[in-house]
């Protein structure tokens, strides 16, 4: 069950406008539901739609499993001008319902990338609409600033209610990064960010993908971005061995202990990132001329694991058209249709082939590297407590 908190403070009049967003002489909207990730567009969009649409703005915030402390984006929400400030504890439902559909589909940007933002913004969208109908709001907004982002979140609400006007200021002003900072700075809004430090992150259990400029350089990410995995140089002299065991495509255990799959990935994301694994520099992830940096050293290992055991028990056939249902499929949630008919019938392929995919997988983990040195495979009507006794034999 999701666990809510929100908070109250009295309606204060709108600051005055600053000239450079150009808002606009609305008529009042009433009340805008804001998703609020704490960052600086979300920041600076507060008082933005109380000035532009004349509205009390009420936030939403959802933990899904990053780390941070989200009573501190709360606060930070209130005295952006929120009058009320909704955070959810979605991370069990996120992992469930999106990452575990996308692990078991193979979902992967390009065939390469595990997808992170893009697994959240169908989970965003729904609690959007869902607080949206509880604040009777008919307004909704996002702090999305790339357009691909925007569109992702967009198509979601819309899916789920076409009645819903979707607002996206960090999108539609025409302002800088200084321009913004300057802006929050008018109106006295702290923000977790600084003129030198050209990136922003975006953060959930599976991950967090990193805006890091242009493609154009020879310069390598500064190592300071990096949170969850170490460098290279600063790992360990020795491999580390792990074994994730499957049940029906989804991960249910590590080196023989099984676990809830936030806390496997957790798990996972702590011994492959102290060992290098899961840095990944994609290019065009936001358009041709832009650079993203991705850190997902849990989502890296699974994926390699599931894919591995897949492979061994299925067909060429059913493999060859698996292929193409892991490319649709990751097609479809990167341009928002989650809320889709295919995307049903897409889930109900993948779980008629996941039905075997039951065993599990040894890595070897190096100084960035993850390699797959053993195999076990189970049949799907041997229980999980022998699935997991084999895996700790093995060791």
């Amino acid at each position: 069950m999701n666990a809510r908190r929100s908070s109250r403070r009295p309606h204060a009049p709108a600051p005055p406008v600053l000239n450079a967003l150009n808002v606009p002489n609305a008529p009042r909207t009433g009340r805008v539901v804001l998703a609020y990730s704490g960052g600086l567009n979300a920041s600076v969009a507060v008082p933005w739609l109380a000035e532009a649409e004349h509205a009390d703005v009420v936030t939403i915030t959802l933990d899904l499993g990053q780390h941070g402390d989200l009573e501190e984006v709360r606060d930070r929400a209130l005295a952006s001008g929120a009058v009320r400030a909704h955070v959810l504890d979605v991370g069990e439902e996120f992992a469930r319902d999106h990452v575990a559909r996308a692990l078991k589909a193979d979902a992967l940007t390009d065939d390469r990338w595990p997808m992170v933002s893009q697994l959240a913004a169908p989970m965003l969208a729904r609690k959007v609409v869902e607080i949206a109908a509880i604040e009777q709001a008919l307004v909704v907004a996002h702090g999305a600033a790339d357009a691909q982002a925007a569109a992702r979140i967009e198509a979601a609400v819309r899916a789920l209610n076409p009645q819903l006007t979707v607002l996206a200021p960090a999108r539609d002003w025409d302002l800088t990064r200084i321009d913004a900072m300057a802006y929050a700075q008018t109106r006295n809004i702290a923000v977790p960010v600084a003129v030198g430090v050209p990136h922003g992150a975006d953060a959930n259990v599976w991950g967090r993908a990193l805006a890091c400029g242009a493609i154009d350089t020879w310069t390598e990410p500064p190592e300071d971005v990096f949170t969850l995995t170490k460098a290279a140089t600063a790992c360990p002299g020795e491999p580390a061995y792990v074994d994730i065991a499957f049940e029906r495509g989804v991960p249910t255990a590590v080196n023989g202990v099984a676990m809830p799959l936030t806390d496997l990935i957790g798990t996972v994301e702590m011994i492959a990132g102290g060992h290098g694994v899961g840095r990944l520099d994609v290019a065009g992830a936001h358009g041709p001329a832009c650079r993203e940096v991705i850190e997902a050293p849990a989502a890296v290992v699974l994926h390699a694991a599931h894919a591995e055991l897949q492979k061994l028990v299925t067909t060429k056939e059913a493999a060859r058209f698996s292929k193409r249902v892991s490319r649709e499929y990751a097609d479809l949630v990167d341009r928002g249709a989650w809320f889709s008919p295919l995307r049903e019938a897409l889930d109900a392929y993948v779980d008629k082939i996941q039905e075997r995919v039951s065993g599990a997988v040894r890595l070897k983990l190096f100084k960035g590297d993850a390699r797959i040195v053993g195999r076990k495979i189970v049949e799907p009507r041997v229980a999980a407590k022998r699935l997991r006794m084999a895996v700790t034999t093995a060791h």
